[in-house]
């Protein structure tokens, strides 16, 4: 199997990276910038200056996969700041809405022409972005954000129902760099949670917004 990952030179991303390499799978590595720890992976492909939020990838795609197609696409990368009612950064939270909004709709809308058929799609929001869910309010930026790419992978499950299932995924509140290593969870657990929720996801339960645990979550 050809696998895709966006923002695999750390945390979540790294370890889906890993994991995918352990069962046997060609994974391609996209991110911004390269890392030690991913330059230390054998039989990983990287493919360095990814942009989730660039709207010109087409060449860079093209010379990637070549005539090789896609058999599962992750997009996993993400920003993340914290804002209260009292202190309101509205440059982060736009900041926020291209990246984690914006910047998944663009990925799969540019990698579509490399996928396979019946190729899946995953990609992780948050359950921050749960409007029932919300009983602690703030973190404005992030829970609009988040909300926002749930609607846009709803929308791509429908409008890709027969073509590529599309995963709607919350890794749970993971010791990574973005949380500032606080966390009930370490990336490797995060990232074989995330494995078995794609590796069960089909056209049956496309649009379905799910827990890396195996719970679906409320929207």
């Amino acid at each position: 199997m050809l696998v895709a990952i966006t923002g695999a030179n750390r945390g979540i991303g790294l370890e889906l990276t890993k994991k995918y390499v352990e069962k046997g799978d060609k994974v391609f590595a996209m991110c911004r910038r390269v890392s030690d720890e991913l330059k230390s992976l054998d039989n990983v492909q990287i493919v360095e200056g990814i942009d989730t939020t660039d709207f010109n990838l087409k060449q860079k795609l093209e010379s990637t996969f070549g005539n090789e197609k896609i058999d599962l696409f992750i997009n996993n990368a993400g920003v993340l700041t914290s804002e209260s009612l009292n202190s309101l950064n509205f440059d982060d939270i736009r900041k926020q809405f291209e990246v984690n909004s914006i910047g998944p709709l663009n990925m799969v809308h540019q990698i579509l022409p490399h996928l396979s058929s019946g190729a899946k799609i995953g990609v992780l929001t948050s359950r921050m972005g749960s409007i029932g869910d919300n009983t602690s309010g703030g973190m404005y930026g992030y829970r609009m954000s988040k909300a926002a790419a749930n609607a846009a992978c709803k929308s791509l499950a429908m409008d890709l129902k027969g073509k590529h299932p599309v995963a709607i995924l919350h890794p749970g509140y993971v010791k990574t760099d973005m949380t500032g290593n606080n966390g009930d969870i370490v990336p490797e657990e995060a990232a074989r949670g995330l494995v078995k929720v794609m590796e069960e996801l089909n056209d049956g339960n496309t649009g379905t917004f799910w827990h890396q645990n195996g719970q679906e979550l409320p929207w």
